[in-house]
């Protein structure tokens, strides 16, 4: 299944445009308009959340319903919902929330398919109609482009060349802090043309900033300092803009000292399959000197003419539309928010809604300090007026008034709460992959390869390209030596790709940004494990995987046999908790004498769920009657791993 477009897909899921577009940027994916493009898994995701599947009856909850709320929808008795969830493994209370896809499974035995209830929401009215001058419609827009690179390879000081202006003298150690959107009029061809750049941070601290830079550029200039090469950044800014899908021009920089070599670079640049246009290919390679303004004309040149190839056009009369650079709270001024206006032209006293964040537009300006009334597309502002801080990334929308705009951003903030309560449903894992593989859905599987030495990495890389790959391909976003690193959770997470590991460990920064994300993180020590684990995804075969998570232990302290035979261990619990209906094993010594389940949990008279640790239990283990004093039971339960 391809990219479908936003209306298409609205209309898809009976809803309208901007009720689509308000889930979609609250479950993070920037969708500027019903124009743009949303990707497979994506698209399905959001089937998931709000679609009908064809053929079969449909039961309405709310987001973390309980057993009770899904047994009244069906019709069905409640007790019967709680054994069938038994069944299932999963012992849950009357007034137990399920997750949405325990709900979905169980809805499944009786036929039906869970839908989340979605409250109508009042339509994004546009303001009202302006005048459109002679020839409206989309028109030729600046280009917006984004400068990468390794930290300490001169991307400031390039914008700063081309700018005229001392920007990294107002940056705490010359290092930018923060994204900057600056727009700079050049002579091209004798007409005034305007080029709009995003300044993205180079140090490692930044790296998310930087991936949310490449994804909203037209053209990546990936700088490389001529005296040091391609370094570690360099090569994550190439996958960033690999993956944003951006053309890419290279400024080979610093040219102006003695140990400068281009040509190295250039050499470099092959290794990642970026050949320069010298060498055959159709990277142009501009060799520039930020500090002594050398080659700045001819890089300028070469954005231009890309850009003409590209022929980047917008409405400048359609509907206000705009991403959120970034944002911040300003002292004296309030929630202050940079726009990178897409479509329309925005006007100071606009009524707008970003993200949960809304308001009257009070004031413009640019990145000098300059007020504006308007802005049109591919055009920087900075704005004031909005009730809240919004995300860097959320979408910008014109409505009719305030009021409008107010509802929008409260029905946002609720949506969000259902998202964070359906995130374990929202996560996309090899498994479900596999399942969609399986199911037809996508024909994709993105990877992000990670291992201990060049030599591992080349051999897994090797094994996986050797796979079968006539019916789904698989796309390797990168493949590095070293342990898995926060960015490469951060471009997992913008290109929904599966970060797999070989003889490394997750840095603890990466570890809590997965889980923030949601990123599938598979680690192996054994080359045929993983490649294995990476075909059974690409033929949708791959079954889930279960580890064992200890609950407590009990120690058998007398022994008794009711008039029909059946034995009772009489425990004091020692560790943790036993649980009815758990599994145990029963152990003698250092052996294991029995496996089986806790049938039977009686504290005094009294059955009970569970027993806490320092308190005595009667307990009867299922099959097993040949229990003894001193023995120890181990109880303990199966939990699908999500990785």
């Amino acid at each position: 299944m391809m990219s479908i477009r936003v209306s298409e897909l609205a209309k898809e899921l009976e809803m309208s445009n901007a009720e689509l577009l308000s889930a979609l940027n609250d479950l993070g994916v920037s969708a500027p308009g019903p124009a743009a493009m949303v990707d497979a898994d994506t698209a399905q995701v959001m089937r998931e959340m709000f679609g009908k599947k064809n053929g079969g009856k449909v039961v309405e909850v709310e987001a973390g319903a309980t057993v009770k709320d899904l047994a009244s929808a069906m019709g069905v008795a409640a007790p019967e919902l709680q054994k069938k969830l038994m069944s299932m493994g999963v012992l849950a209370a009357i007034n137990q929330r399920l997750t949405m896809d325990v709900a979905q499974k169980l809805a499944s035995v009786y036929g039906y398919t869970v839908r989340l209830k979605v409250e109508q929401k009042p339509v994004a009215v546009a303001a009202a109609p302006r005048h459109k001058a002679p020839g409206g419609g989309p028109q030729p827009r600046p280009p917006v482009v984004t400068i990468m690179g390794h930290v300490d390879h001169g991307k400031t000081t390039l914008l700063d060349a081309i700018r005229n202006t001392n920007v990294v003298a107002g940056e705490f150690g010359g290092i930018t802090q923060h994204i900057g959107a600056y727009q700079v009029e050049v002579d091209y061809e004798g007409h005034k043309r305007r080029i709009t750049f995003l300044d993205t941070p180079g140090h490692a601290a930044f790296t998310a900033m930087r991936a949310r830079g490449a994804s909203v550029t037209d053209i990546a200039i990936l700088v490389v300092a001529a005296d040091d090469g391609i370094m570690q950044q360099t090569v994550e800014a190439i996958d960033h803009a690999k993956a944003a899908e951006v053309p890419i021009i290279v400024a080979i920089n610093k040219i102006d000292k003695p140990d400068a070599n281009p040509e190295r670079v250039k050499t470099q640049l092959t290794e990642y399959n970026l050949v320069p246009r010298d060498y055959g290919g159709d990277v142009e390679c501009v060799p520039v000197s930020a500090k002594q303004k050398i080659g700045l004309d001819e890089l300028l040149e070469y954005i231009l003419f890309q850009a003409d190839l590209m022929d980047l056009r917008a409405d400048p009369h359609a509907r206000p539309s705009g991403v959120i650079i970034e944002a911040k709270q300003r002292p004296g001024s309030g929630p202050v928010a940079t726009v990178l206006v897409q479509e329309g032209t925005l006007r100071v006293g606009d009524n707008v809604v970003c993200g949960i964040a809304y308001g009257k537009i009070r004031a413009m300006m640019n990145e000098r300090g300059e007020r504006l009334t308007k802005a049109g597309p591919a055009t920087p502002v900075e704005i004031l007026g909005l009730s809240t801080v919004p995300d860097a990334g959320d979408t910008l929308e014109e409505v009719k008034d305030e009021r409008t705009a107010r509802q929008i951003a409260e029905q946002r903030i609720q949506q969000r709460r259902t998202a964070r309560m359906m995130a374990g449903a929202q996560r996309i894992t090899l498994e479900q992959i596999a399942e969609r593989i399986r199911q037809g859905e996508t024909k994709e599987l993105r990877l992000i390869i990670k291992g201990d030495v060049q030599g591992s990495v080349e051999a897994v890389v090797g094994q996986l390209q050797q796979l079968p790959q006539d019916e789904v391909k698989l796309k390797i976003l990168r493949s590095a030596v070293g342990n898995v690193s926060e960015d490469d959770i951060m471009l997992a997470s913008s290109t929904g790709a599966v970060v797999v590991g070989f003889n490394v460990r997750v840095d603890n920064p990466a570890h809590a940004a997965a889980e923030r994300e949601r990123i599938d993180v598979r680690t192996y020590q054994i080359i045929y494990e993983l490649t294995e684990a990476v075909e059974r995804a690409m033929k949708g075969l791959l079954a889930p995987v279960f580890e064992e998570v200890a609950l407590g232990k009990a120690e058998v302290r007398q022994r008794f046999q009711t008039p029909r035979g059946v034995v009772i261990a009489g425990c004091y619990v020692t560790e943790g908790k036993i649980v009815r209906n758990a599994d145990v094993r029963v152990r003698r010594g250092r052996t294991v004498i029995h496996t089986g389940k806790i049938e039977s949990l009686r504290h005094l008279k009294d059955d009970v769920r569970e027993m806490a640790q320092g308190f005595e239990c009667g307990v009867v283990v299922s099959d097993f009657s040949d229990v003894q004093v001193g023995d120890i039971l181990e109880a303990y339960e199966m939990r699908q791993v999500e990785r």
